[in-house]
């Protein structure tokens, strides 16, 4: 498989992940309204927020080149392809206006350097103000063992293939105030490795 198979292949092993992983970013979020944003190649949290009423619009910020048409794909199986806008777009998130955005969500931000730089300099720009970005990953703090058990292995074989890496909570620090951004942050390490931002 190449790259972009195996990218596509994980996000569809992480689809019984979605719901209780949602729960916990909304609950981090601690709004039921706005824009909301999911970046990158690893999306599809975002239906499950759709459809538990989470927020009035819902934007996916896809790239690399190919992932666009794959999650225009996705969300058809969904019956959410009314719901979620998707466009193509690169770690710059270019095509994503000044200001738009009430959550970002980033999963997989932090542990693929060798396919992309989390850019927090972009996500701080598209931020409104008193928006808030989840920007990390794991399953989050709800998703119970049952649903994690008989998907563990083949997601861990994926993000290996992948590229994963490691990466301590000092090193995420370190770089976030290497970036420049103004925005208040936090790291959860609970249900995986987060950073909060908060504009």
């Amino acid at each position: 498989m190449g790259m972009l198979e195996l990218i596509q292949r994980i996000d569809a092993v992480w689809e019984p992940v979605y719901p209780d992983l949602a729960r916990h970013i909304s609950e981090v979020y601690g709004r039921r309204d706005g824009v909301i944003l999911e970046i990158g190649p690893f999306c599809g949290v975002l239906g499950s927020l759709a459809k538990s009423g989470v927020g009035y619009r819902h934007v996916v910020a896809a790239f690399p080149v190919g992932m666009a048409g794959f999650f225009h794909r996705y969300f058809m199986t969904t019956g959410l392809q009314n719901k979620i806008h998707v466009v193509q777009t690169d770690i710059s998130l270019s095509a994503i206006h000044d200001a738009a955005i009430d959550l970002v969500i980033f999963r997989g931000a932090l542990f693929f350097p060798s396919v992309f730089e989390v850019d927090y300099g972009a996500i701080e720009r598209v931020l409104r103000t008193g928006g808030v970005a989840m920007i990390g990953g794991g399953f989050g703090k709800y998703t119970p063992p049952d649903v994690i058990g008989p998907m563990a292995e083949e997601s861990k074989d994926l993000n290996l293939r992948i590229g994963k890496a490691e990466v301590p909570p000092g090193k995420v620090e370190e770089d976030i105030r290497a970036s420049g951004v103004k925005a208040e942050f936090s790291i959860l390490t609970e249900g995986g490795l987060w950073v909060v931002l908060r504009n």
